[in-house]
């Protein structure tokens, strides 16, 4: 399978999993201190958990190699505060704001140009001497390899990474049986298996199960395709920034176009998927907000584009693909997107409604 086609692939499935679940991290972290609903955190939790076992397993039987993300505190701690800030200006994460452009939302699509071209300028434009600059500590294990909460206690990874998961799932069950209101139990049940999957919102479960699986097929086949990572954002939308750029150039200065690669064709067939889903659900609209708003969402793009580049990694490569490895830069940098986002949050919704 080419690479292409694979990444597009996975992209149309995990688009098409966060238009029905409404996925969203910045939701996800926001509703829990605007409205203590744990719902998609839940299911953030749970995709986690499926791709920890995932990419456990593959690991152990040969099939993929683990790649987790190297900690570079000081460039995770700012990009990932910065990223957080973006996202609540913004209104959705890099997978947020992606899937929401294939529904239509203009506000989404603004966002995706700030995000697009400050990643890129920070990859490989004028913004990457700043990237550098932050990005020069990078603490590494006494035989160079990235922190894991593994290594840091001489545990093998691959199965570190499948009794954790195994662990926190038999506590989750615990609680969850001692606690009725974790059932789920909103709108009103599909009468078919064709209407829950292709017209009613998924449950956060669910959600959880196909995210999580969708992360896990990402990984041997963007592993096959030179990319030894599962999913990612931030890379792709740089990648198809500068392959528009490059063919602009084509046609006025016959320069060789800059091709498509794996994580670029997931990003488009994330915005597909969603587009896919939506229209059959009867949810695809074009939708404008107000000037001001499509401003804010510029900014937040603009503010999440450079923090992902920074940090090495978005909300997708660091909490969806890096946590489930153990990485310690990747807890890091997640833990200040949090941080981040709760702190913007508090600014724009909290504080005002306190007054």
């Amino acid at each position: 399978m080419s690479p292409i086609v694979s990444g597009l692939l996975v992209g149309v499935l995990f688009g098409f999993a966060l238009q029905r679940g409404r996925f969203c991290m910045n939701s996800a972290f926001r509703d829990i201190i605007l409205g203590r609903d744990f719902t998609l955190f839940k299911a953030l939790a749970v995709a986690i958990l499926v791709s920890m076992i995932g990419f456990s397993v593959m690991a152990m039987t040969g099939i993929i190699t683990l790649a987790p993300k190297p900690l570079m505190w000081g460039a995770n701690i700012v990009g990932g505060l910065l990223f957080g800030f973006g996202m609540v200006l913004a209104g959705g994460c890099a997978s947020g704001i992606t899937y929401r452009t294939g529904e239509g939302m203009m506000g989404a699509v603004m966002a995706v140009l700030g995000f697009g071209l400050s990643a890129m300028m920070g990859a490989t434009g004028v913004l990457n001497p700043i990237l550098k600059s932050l990005q020069t500590t990078k603490i590494m294990t006494a035989d160079d390899k990235p922190l894991t909460l593994a290594n840091i206690f001489g545990l093998d990874l691959k199965m570190a990474m499948l009794v954790l998961a195994i662990l926190i799932i038999v506590v989750w069950a615990v609680f969850a049986m001692r606690n009725k209101s974790a059932a789920q139990s909103y709108g009103d049940k599909a009468k078919s298996l064709g209407e829950a999957i292709f017209k009613k919102g998924w449950k956060w479960m669910p959600t959880g199960i196909v995210v999580g699986l969708v992360g896990t097929l990402a990984f041997p086949l963007s592993a096959a395709a030179g990319r030894n990572y599962p999913l990612g954002i931030t890379g792709g939308w740089v990648n198809i920034f500068q392959s528009l750029i490059k063919w602009q150039a084509l046609v006025e200065d016959k320069l060789k176009i800059t091709a498509l690669n794996w994580e670029g064709a997931e990003v488009l067939g994330i915005v597909l998927g969603a587009l896919v889903a939506s229209w059959i659900a009867g949810e695809f609209a074009i939708r404008a907000p107000e000037p001001k708003i499509l401003l804010q969402t510029l900014i937040g793009g603009l503010l999440m584009g450079f923090g992902a580049v920074v940090s090495g990694g978005c909300n997708i490569g660091h909490i969806l693909s890096g946590v489930p490895q153990l990485s310690i830069g990747s807890i890091v940098g997640g833990l200040s997107i949090v941080a981040g986002g709760w702190t913007m949050a508090y600014f724009m919704f909290i504080r005002p409604m306190n007054a």
